[in-house]
């Protein structure tokens, strides 16, 4: 299975119809968002092409291929125009066969302050718009960075999993930047 990963659209509705063409060229069977898909939030500016509407729209017609992760900018009147779930904390996603994938937004549970884990498992979240993959003692962080509104100099990105190799891919011309093979 070949996942898509990405976080903070933010309501840009540019920056989300490039996710959704890149998440066709990539052929992708699922996308996987990590929260923060329509509002802006009070600590970021307006992002380029903002329109949550018109992702509303966007993201709805891939309903059946997306599994979304609440973030800290959405409420329960996001639900009530999205076609999907998007109120869950956060998701379960089995990565061989003892470890897992923790995936959440990052609000609550980050990498300075992750979730209980076993060893080997992963923890994946957006939230603070910063690409990043760091081994920990005991386990391993992800992070896409952000699909409208990148923080600290980093590209406007995605990930993309596949068995057991991950790779960072700038959404403006899917070029790999980063990648990583769990347990090599």
């Amino acid at each position: 299975m070949k996942w898509m990963i990405a976080s903070d659209i933010h309501g840009s509705a540019a920056y989300a119809d490039l996710m959704i063409k890149r998440y066709d060229e990539e052929g992708a069977d699922r996308l996987l968002l990590l929260g923060d898909l329509l509002y802006h939030g009070p600590r970021n500016d307006l992002p380029d092409g903002y329109a949550p509407k018109k992702v509303i729209a966007l993201l709805n017609e891939r309903k059946d291929d997306i599994l979304a992760i609440r973030g800290n900018c959405e409420a329960e009147v996001d639900q009530m125009v999205l076609d999907f779930p998007v109120l869950a904390d956060y998701a379960l996603l089995p990565m061989g066969d003892r470890n897992i994938i923790y995936a959440t937004h990052g609000h609550h549970y980050g990498e300075l302050t992750p979730p209980p884990l076993k060893d080997g498992d992963i923890l994946l979240n957006g939230h603070t718009h910063v690409p990043k993959c760091t081994q920990h003692e005991h386990f391993l962080y992800l992070n896409p960075g952000s699909v409208s509104i990148p923080k600290e100099d980093s590209p406007r990105s995605y990930m993309i999993w596949e068995g057991a190799h991950f790779s960072w891919k700038r959404l403006e011309d899917a070029a790999t930047y980063l990648s990583f093979d769990y347990g090599a």
